[in-house]
C-alpha cells in the first residue's frame, strides 16, 4: 500500500454528484443525450461519437467498440488516464476538493 486507505465510496459519491461538470472537462466534446454522456473515445483513433457512453446517473461507462466498461467515475478516470483504481480516485479527490483517506474530513481555511 502506497498510503493511508483511500475512500473510494466518498470520492465515487462526490464524483457522481459532480459528473456533468467532470465530463464536461474530462471529455469536451461531448454531449449529454437523456441520461447518458456521449463523446468520442481518446483512448483510441474515434472519428464518431455514439459508442462511448457514460451513464449520468450511475457512472457506468462502456465503449461498445471495443468492449471496454467499468462501473464508476472512478474506473473512468482510470481508464482514460491509464492509472490505477488508487491514482484516479486521489486524482478525483484532488479535482473535487475532497481529502481522500478514509475518516477524515478536510478543513476549509
Amino acid at each position: 500500500m502506497n498510503g493511508p486507505p483511500v475512500d473510494f465510496p466518498r470520492i465515487k459519491a462526490a464524483a457522481l454528484a459532480n459528473l456533468p461538470t467532470i465530463l464536461a472537462r474530462w471529455l469536451p466534446d461531448g454531449r449529454r443525450r437523456f441520461r447518458e454522456y456521449v463523446a468520442l473515445n481518446p483512448t483510441r483513433h474515434d472519428r464518431t461519437a455514439g459508442s462511448f457512453r457514460i451513464n449520468l446517473m450511475t457512472g457506468r461507462w462502456a465503449d461498445f467498440a471495443t468492449g471496454d466498461k467499468g462501473g464508476d467515475p472512478i474506473s473512468l478516470a482510470a481508464y482514460l488516464f491509464r492509472l490505477t483504481q488508487r491514482e484516479a480516485a486521489l486524482r478525483l479527490a484532488s479535482m473535487l476538493n475532497l481529502d481522500p483517506h478514509q475518516g477524515q474530513t478536510r478543513r476549509r481555511p
